[in-house]
């Protein structure tokens, strides 16, 4: 265990709260408004339910886990997919039903223990789920970066490109020669030094800006006002299987943390609390239009750096995030971010989320030399990203990382020579 400045229970003076709080809140920043960006929801809604969801969190953990939740970057493919077949309502009711597995995988740890979900989910299915998350989305991080729209076309355009650039680099630099607190904000720091290059070189319409209200509601999506609640098979299939990975990241963010903290978070406040607090603030979010909600490794990092480990720490960001969404001219500010930018930024993000697929792989030892492993991570690996379909009828179809996801589980299940290692679970 790090030696604490302040340990988990620990209240900090009130300049120090407020100093320590807004740490966390840039640090999660950059990344939780970037995915509404990059799936059309609205900024403000998804750093409105940052908040109330780590607040959640923190509640249903019984503030034994400092640990805070912002915008999940696995459901960007699911949401723009269901989204382009039914409507932005339609990835807010996908979200729900992903936030009901987490609650039954909950309830099931509850009652059974968590070994069964690591039999289910080795790091041999889901490190290429994961590479398919990453890889899935290089196309349109690339397209974002070096074209603009044109009509119903788009174009090539290096001045844009240059834009983007320069916010890879930035990111780049802040990522691997520095080792303080910027280095855990590179997304941030790349979109901040990306708009100011946009700005000089005369990309950005800051008509939002200027029209924006100083205090303005964020854009709620009220399912059944908003929208109309509609359930189709397709629906369910495109969305819920990222429940595979995303539970699988809940589980390593909770040894890691639990390691830096000095506790066993799997045993106490156990498992089942903290995935059905990540399910539940996932849930709040998609009812009132935020995207879905996950732990971010962003702010375990700070928590590594600082050796501050207080959940008072995490609330206070949490409160801040809330306060924040509710500024109408920062959002607007936000909404003018050149989608070059963005295009740059996701450059480095998605070739991070691929290459955590690979690290999974490697830090588990996984064999490639073994058939069975190379069948599996080969399978799920071209299904995913080559976008093979299973249509079964205009209105049912499973597609992409889902099917790449549900293929995986099932040849790990029936395939000889299924490991039967359990999860380490954080003890000696």
């Amino acid at each position: 265990m790090s030696e604490a400045i302040l340990d988990v229970h620990d209240k900090p003076k009130a300049g120090q709260w407020i100093s320590l709080s807004l740490q966390h809140m840039f640090a999660m920043f950059g990344a939780t408004i970037l995915v509404p960006q990059l799936v059309g929801l609205s900024p403000a809604i998804a750093l409105l339910t940052s908040g109330i969801a780590t607040i959640i969190f923190i509640i249903i953990t019984q503030f034994k886990v400092p640990a805070y939740l912002g915008s999940s970057f696995a459901f960007i493919v699911p949401i723009t997919i269901a989204t382009e077949t039914g409507g932005i309502g339609s990835a807010m009711i996908g979200a729900m039903f992903v936030s009901l597995v987490y609650a039954i995988v909950a309830l099931i740890i509850w009652k059974t223990g968590y070994q069964w979900l690591m039999k289910l989910l080795p790091p041999i299915v889901v490190g290429p789920v994961i590479i398919v998350i990453g890889l899935a989305l290089s196309g349109t991080a690339v397209d974002m970066a070096m074209t603009i729209p044109v009509g119903d076309a788009s174009e090539y355009s290096l001045l844009h490109f240059s834009a983007a650039l320069v916010t890879l680099m930035t990111a780049i630099i802040c990522n691997i020669y520095f080792k303080n607190i910027i280095s855990l904000m590179p997304i941030l720091i790349g979109i901040i030094v990306g708009y100011g290059y946009s700005a000089a070189i005369g990309i950005i319409d800051y008509t939002a800006i200027s029209s924006a209200k100083w205090f303005a509601v964020p854009e709620f999506l009220i399912p059944g006002v908003d929208y109309s609640f509609q359930v189709t098979p397709t629906l369910l299939f495109v969305m819920v299987p990222i429940a595979i990975v995303t539970i699988s990241e809940h589980i390593g963010h909770q040894l890691v943390l639990g390691k830096i903290v000095g506790r066993n978070y799997i045993k106490d406040p156990g498992l089942h609390r903290s995935i059905l607090g990540d399910g539940i603030g996932t849930f709040i979010s998609s009812l009132v239009g935020g995207p879905p909600k996950t732990t971010y490794g962003e702010n375990i990092g700070v928590l590594a750096i600082t050796k501050v480990f207080s959940v008072y720490v995490i609330l206070g960001a949490a409160i801040f995030a809330i306060v924040f969404s509710f500024f109408g001219k920062l959002m607007a500010v936000i909404e003018t971010i050149p989608t070059a930018v963005l295009g740059g930024i996701s450059i480095l993000l998605f070739g991070i989320i691929a290459s955590s697929g690979l690290r999974m792989l490697v830090d588990n030892n996984i064999d490639f030399g073994n058939n069975r492993n190379l069948v599996i991570s080969s399978v799920i690996l071209v299904i995913g990203i080559g976008g093979a379909k299973l249509e079964f009828s205009e209105t049912f179809s499973i597609e992409g990382m889902a099917l790449a996801a549900i293929v995986g589980v099932i040849l790990n299940l029936i395939l000889p020579g299924l490991d039967k290692n359990e999860l380490d679970d954080g003890t000696e």
